[in-house]
Protein backbone atom coordinates (compact mmCIF):
# COMPACT_ATOMS: atom_id res chain seq x y z
CA UNK A 1 0.00 0.00 0.00
CA UNK A 2 1.72 3.39 -0.82
CA UNK A 3 1.40 6.25 1.15
CA UNK A 4 -1.49 7.94 -1.75
CA UNK A 5 -3.40 4.87 -0.77
CA UNK A 6 -2.85 5.20 2.81
CA UNK A 7 -4.31 9.12 2.66
CA UNK A 8 -7.14 8.26 0.53
CA UNK A 9 -8.27 5.21 2.76
CA UNK A 10 -8.12 7.64 5.98
CA UNK A 11 -9.90 10.61 3.98
CA UNK A 12 -13.04 7.86 3.03
CA UNK A 13 -13.29 7.46 6.87
CA UNK A 14 -13.50 11.16 7.57
CA UNK A 15 -16.05 11.23 4.40
CA UNK A 16 -18.23 8.28 6.62
CA UNK A 17 -17.83 10.29 9.65
CA UNK A 18 -19.11 13.63 8.48
CA UNK A 19 -21.95 11.57 5.94
CA UNK A 20 -22.95 9.79 9.48
CA UNK A 21 -23.37 12.91 11.57
CA UNK A 22 -25.31 14.95 9.04
CA UNK A 23 -27.31 12.08 8.74
CA UNK A 24 -27.81 11.00 12.10
CA UNK A 25 -27.30 14.59 13.76
CA UNK A 26 -29.75 15.02 10.48
CA UNK A 27 -32.36 12.71 12.37
CA UNK A 28 -31.80 13.58 15.54
CA UNK A 29 -32.44 17.53 14.56
CA UNK A 30 -35.62 16.58 12.90
CA UNK A 31 -37.71 14.74 15.59
CA UNK A 32 -37.01 17.80 18.15
CA UNK A 33 -38.95 19.75 14.98
CA UNK A 34 -40.87 17.13 14.00
CA UNK A 35 -42.45 16.55 16.87
CA UNK A 36 -43.84 20.16 17.72
CA UNK A 37 -44.49 21.10 14.03
CA UNK A 38 -48.16 21.00 12.62
CA UNK A 39 -46.72 19.03 9.74
CA UNK A 40 -44.65 16.56 11.10
CA UNK A 41 -44.99 14.15 7.94
CA UNK A 42 -43.44 16.96 5.83
CA UNK A 43 -40.76 17.35 8.60
CA UNK A 44 -39.76 13.77 8.17
CA UNK A 45 -40.58 13.52 4.45
CA UNK A 46 -38.14 16.26 3.40
CA UNK A 47 -35.64 15.14 5.80
CA UNK A 48 -35.69 11.80 5.01
CA UNK A 49 -34.97 13.05 0.91
CA UNK A 50 -32.31 15.27 1.54
CA UNK A 51 -30.29 13.06 4.17
CA UNK A 52 -30.48 10.07 1.90
CA UNK A 53 -29.44 12.45 -1.22
CA UNK A 54 -26.35 13.65 0.70
CA UNK A 55 -25.53 10.71 2.20
CA UNK A 56 -25.90 8.52 -1.08
CA UNK A 57 -23.85 11.20 -3.35
CA UNK A 58 -21.06 11.43 -0.72
CA UNK A 59 -20.84 7.73 -0.66
CA UNK A 60 -21.30 7.67 -4.65
CA UNK A 61 -17.93 10.02 -4.73
CA UNK A 62 -15.99 8.60 -1.80
CA UNK A 63 -16.08 5.28 -3.59
CA UNK A 64 -15.47 5.67 -7.22
CA UNK A 65 -14.93 1.98 -8.00
CA UNK A 66 -12.95 1.85 -5.35
CA UNK A 67 -14.23 -1.16 -3.04
CA UNK A 68 -11.93 -0.79 0.14
CA UNK A 69 -12.72 3.11 0.31
CA UNK A 70 -16.58 2.03 0.48
CA UNK A 71 -15.69 0.11 3.54
CA UNK A 72 -13.93 2.35 5.63
CA UNK A 73 -16.19 5.18 4.55
CA UNK A 74 -19.03 2.90 5.43
CA UNK A 75 -17.50 2.00 9.03
CA UNK A 76 -17.22 5.73 9.85
CA UNK A 77 -20.47 6.44 9.24
CA UNK A 78 -21.48 3.28 11.49
CA UNK A 79 -18.99 5.04 14.09
CA UNK A 80 -20.49 8.48 13.80
CA UNK A 81 -23.95 6.76 14.31
CA UNK A 82 -22.73 5.86 17.95
CA UNK A 83 -21.05 9.42 18.29
CA UNK A 84 -23.91 11.13 17.58
CA UNK A 85 -26.53 8.52 19.88
CA UNK A 86 -23.80 8.94 22.49
CA UNK A 87 -23.83 12.68 22.52
CA UNK A 88 -27.41 13.08 21.78
CA UNK A 89 -28.68 10.55 24.82
CA UNK A 90 -31.23 12.59 27.66
CA UNK A 91 -29.30 13.51 30.44
CA UNK A 92 -29.78 10.98 33.22
CA UNK A 93 -31.69 12.59 35.78
CA UNK A 94 -34.36 13.26 33.01
CA UNK A 95 -34.96 9.28 32.51
CA UNK A 96 -37.88 7.44 33.90
CA UNK A 97 -36.46 5.67 36.79
CA UNK A 98 -39.53 2.87 38.53
CA UNK A 99 -40.30 4.24 41.72
CA UNK A 100 -40.44 1.30 44.82
CA UNK A 101 -43.84 1.35 44.40
CA UNK A 102 -43.76 0.27 41.39
CA UNK A 103 -40.98 -2.39 41.47
CA UNK A 104 -41.77 -5.83 41.34
CA UNK A 105 -40.78 -7.96 44.37
CA UNK A 106 -37.50 -9.82 44.37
Amino acid sequence: MTMNEAVMLVLSGVAGLVLGTIFFGGLWWTVRQGVSSPRPALWFFASLLLRMFITLTGFYFVGRGHWERLVICLLGFVVARFVVTWLTRPPRENQNHPTQEARHAP
